[in-house]
């Protein structure tokens, strides 16, 4: 007899055939869900190599004894301890951002996370807790999804680690920041991003990986590492999706 692991195989195998698991930025078919075909996994701006310990920005080179930083990270103090992300803001790299930031292209969040996950793998260590940047509440109902939400859920049902997707708050609208230099990016954030009242105890003394869809300045981040470690949080790292390069 055919036991039910067999028959739930053997429909998932029907299903399969009859719906081949598409790539999820062309859409051509491919080997498994959440995949990307051949020409587009090329084609999109994953990091490697040499990298800021700071923000993940690629730099030229080869990677030293010690961490190196971004002209950037020098010039600016970063509240948080490492970063990194998974591919710059450009190409197929801005084409999935914008898929799944307002696109509603919320599968997007599975396939992510998996890339996030090999980029951070250094951040993750330590047993973190996963905490998604905040959207306002007049955003989040606009957009309808926390886009930051969605990937934090997915990395941590991915590495196992816990998620506390509602530990952080944007206690008032910042509006877009799109258009801002960087004086003008961090004065919008100032003090617009707390840790919800009752939730201080989560993250006390623990080491937390803030995650978001793409950093730009940095100003975002660190408003929530900030408001983190007020709280009392030991430690704060950050993971982006994708990072805004100034060569990408």
């Amino acid at each position: 007899m055919i036991g039910l692991s067999g028959v739930r195989a053997g429909a998932q195998a029907v299903i399969a055939a009859i719906y081949p698991p598409h790539c999820v930025n062309c859409n051509a078919i491919v080997g498994h869900e959440g995949a990307l075909c051949g020409p587009c996994w090329r084609d999109t701006p994953f990091i490697t190599g040499l990298v800021c310990d700071l923000c993940g920005t690629p730099l030229p080179g080869e990677a030293p004894k010690g961490p190196v930083h971004c002209d950037d990270c020098l010039k600016i103090a970063r509240p948080w301890t490492r970063g990194r992300a998974a591919m710059t803001y450009g190409g197929n790299g801005r084409r999935l951002v914008l898929g799944l930031k307002h696109g509603d292209r919320t599968d997007l969040a599975r396939a992510a996370a998996g890339w996030m996950a090999t980029a951070g793998a250094a951040l993750l260590q330590d047993d973190p807790l996963i905490v998604p940047v905040p959207l306002h509440w007049r955003r989040l109902f606009q957009r309808r999804y926390n886009q930051s939400a969605l990937l934090a859920r997915a990395l941590a049902a991915r590495t196992g680690l816990a998620c506390c997707p509602d530990l952080l708050q944007r206690r008032r609208f910042t509006g877009s920041q799109d258009g801002k230099g960087i004086e003008a990016r961090f004065a919008n954030l100032a003090s617009a991003i707390r840790v919800a009242p009752g939730r201080a105890a989560l993250s006390r003394c623990r080491v937390i990986v803030l995650v978001d869809d793409v950093m730009t300045s940095g100003a975002t981040f660190a408003a929530c590492a900030e408001a983190c470690l007020a709280a009392g949080t030991a430690e704060v790292r950050v993971l982006a999706l994708a990072r805004v390069s100034k060569d990408g």
